[in-house]
């Protein structure tokens, strides 16, 4: 039986990091490196941390995903771990936009990378704090779920554009990625691969930056937590490393809430009178 540090590190393993160039996606690349993996980054920009090979990639554009997908598997190559960090907040004033980038284009690029990823590998996806409700509203997101391409996921996206421009298509793009990993975890789970997402709450990154552009300081003032502070990108990076790790071997189709306590506390409070 391995030892738990044995089970944490990542020699040996062929890594995919969406988003490498700041922020948790950074700090994954980083992270995983630091724990003996061979990292593959993709951005729309190279990344500053020391990467094995930096393939561009914009999720927006179906091209780009297919070469960018192409050039992680050329001569046979496999993917033993994919972290999807890349995303966009809806403070670039585009719904259609980030829905696009957040589920349609991450799921495109995710299922072009499964047929190569063996048994033993991992995903680990990235929601938020904003997705908070996704069981309420999985009446709507599961009809985006069930679209097949990234052309009738537009298509659905055209005819529900309340859901759409809810939340900037934010909330949108991270519900569905919650309900796709649940969606998923059957077949997934049979082929031997593991999927499991985090919901992270405010976080120190360049989208942090989008909404505070977007919304003003007062905005992001709005979001307390229990421990009274926002998180850095190394700590919401820890969490994807360990989830794609081989500790955590038998866990699959869930959402790690790395928001400080936000959700407990909003959830207790629903229930429980404070005192």
């Amino acid at each position: 039986m391995a030892g738990i540090a044995e089970r944490l590190r990542y020699d040996g393993r062929r890594v995919v990091v969406t988003g490498c160039a700041s922020g948790i996606g950074a700090e994954v690349a980083r992270q995983v490196a630091e724990l003996g993996g061979e990292v593959i980054g993709l951005d729309l920009r190279p990344p500053q941390v020391a990467v094995s090979r930096y393939i561009p990639l914009d999720l927006s554009d179906p091209e780009s995903i297919e070469a960018a997908a192409s050039a992680v598997t050329e001569d046979g190559g496999r993917v033993d771990a994919l972290f999807n960090v890349a995303g966009v907040s809806s403070g670039i004033g585009d719904p259609l936009r980030v829905v696009t980038i957040n589920f349609l284009g991450t799921r495109h690029f995710t299922e072009a990378l499964v047929p190569v990823m063996p048994p033993g590998s991992a995903i680990a996806n990235v929601s938020s704090q904003a997705a908070r409700a996704y069981r309420q509203n999985a009446a709507v997101t599961a009809g985006l779920v069930a679209t097949t391409s990234m052309a009738e996921g537009l298509d659905w996206c055209a005819r529900h554009p309340d859901a759409v421009q809810d939340g900037g298509g934010y909330r949108l793009s991270k519900e569905a990625i919650i309900l796709y990993g649940m969606a998923h975890v059957t077949v997934l789970g049979a082929k031997g691969i593991r999927i499991n997402c985090t919901a992270p709450g405010v976080t120190d990154t360049p989208i942090l930056d989008q909404l505070r552009r977007a919304y003003g300081q007062e905005y992001l003032d709005s979001f307390s937590t229990p421990l009274g502070r926002s998180a850095e990108p190394d700590e919401q990076a820890a969490v994807l490393v360990f989830l794609n790790s081989g500790a955590a071997s038998y866990i699959t189709g869930q959402v790690i809430w790395v928001d400080g306590g936000a959700l407990g506390e909003s959830e207790l409070a629903a229930e429980v009178p404070r005192r």
